[in-house]
């Protein structure tokens, strides 16, 4: 699973922080730092913190390898 943050609508509400914190993690108080690769074990985890996010930053997408497969 591949992760993105659309940093511009991020309001830093950090609900992905607290559902997921080995992928997500908050710096200051507005420096969002992700895993844009997730783990296997954490994509349970991932999809909650999508769902939970209250203005949708978060975005999810099954990884693709180079030879698009």
């Amino acid at each position: 699973m591949r992760t993105v943050v659309d940093l511009t609508h991020c309001q830093g509400y950090a609900q992905c922080v607290f559902l997921a914190p080995k992928v997500f993690q908050l710096h200051g108080e507005e420096g969002l730092l992700y895993a844009p690769a997730v783990p296997d074990d954490q994509a349970e985890r991932v999809r909650q913190a999508a769902a939970a996010c209250p203005v949708q930053a978060i975005l999810l997408g099954e990884e693709v390898s180079v030879d698009g497969r």
